[in-house]
């Protein structure tokens, strides 16, 4: 029993249009590119959301790979954070400001927490690595 794995789609004949097989290749590619630089912005994003509070070492690390790329403007990476924005159709000024703005509300929150609710020093609690930088909060 023989069985073809040609794919139809792409089985070429006399009246098949070459550059409509091109121009599906073509999206193909695209679609695989944008999906590329879609899953790089989630990925930091999500890193940034889920360890702007972090106290340990690798979360805290995370977090600051995650915001220094999106601090960063070098449009001459190509998988820079402006750059993937921009290749999305995404304003990357818009998207860092509402980052950074999520990042001030989350960690001014965070502050108001652990001043409503101390904890002894010796307690291992989050708050106990919060620390304060004059209006910023920081976490050490």
């Amino acid at each position: 029993m023989s069985q073809s794995y040609t794919n139809t789609a792409l089985l070429l004949d006399d009246t098949t249009d070459f550059g409509a097989v091109e121009n599906l290749t073509k999206k193909i590619i695209r679609d695989g590119e944008e999906a590329l630089l879609l899953a790089m912005l989630e990925m930091a994003t999500e890193d940034f959301q889920k360890y702007v509070l972090a106290t340990d070492p690798q979360g805290k690390a995370l977090f600051r790979d995650a915001e220094e790329w999106i601090l960063t403007s070098d449009s001459r990476w190509f998988f820079s954070f402006d750059n993937v924005c921009r290749h999305l159709n995404l304003s990357p000024s818009y998207v860092c400001r509402g980052l950074m703005r999520w990042k001030e509300a989350k960690l001014s929150a965070h502050a108001n927490q652990c001043a409503d609710n101390p904890k002894p020093p010796e307690t291992s609690d989050e708050c106990a690595g919060a620390v304060t930088d004059g209006d910023q909060k920081i976490i050490a």
